[in-house]
């Protein structure tokens, strides 16, 4: 014949209690320390330079890392924004670059086509890109 196991429940009521820390040290009481207004507010000020300045190197160091600062620009990423056009009858290089980069001054423009054309004709119909 088996013997039956004994199942013993304990709940907090009947649990005995036992220390779950290492016993306080008593305080030695004595009257409280009394600090005066200026090194209150001296402790102040000295906690917020401290932030500020931790805050000024957290600055340098993430634009050193790459990041921007809150003062510059935000950076993106550079993309291709080729301009193209066809020339037209009639057609100039000063006509051409004032088309492919009309807020811009043309001068810069046709140096650049001229200097790589190499002196060739513009032929009505070509097409022309430009990346600025």
């Amino acid at each position: 014949m088996q013997s039956a196991g004994v199942i013993t429940i304990t709940t907090r009521a009947t649990a005995r209690p036992r220390p779950t820390t290492s016993p306080r040290r008593a305080v030695a009481a004595g009257p409280a320390r009394v600090v005066s207004r200026t090194t209150y507010w001296r402790r102040r000020a000295v906690v917020a330079l401290m932030v500020v300045a931790l805050l000024f190197v957290m600055a340098r160091a993430g634009a050193a890392l790459g990041g921007s600062t809150p003062a510059a620009p935000e950076r993106h990423p550079a993309h291709s924004s080729a301009v193209s056009t066809v020339v037209q009858p009639g057609d100039s290089l000063w006509t051409v670059a004032e088309r492919l980069a009309p807020d811009d001054d043309p001068r810069p423009v046709v140096d650049a086509l001229s200097s790589v054309r190499h002196g060739t004709v513009l032929t009505p119909g070509e097409t022309i890109s430009w990346d600025g």
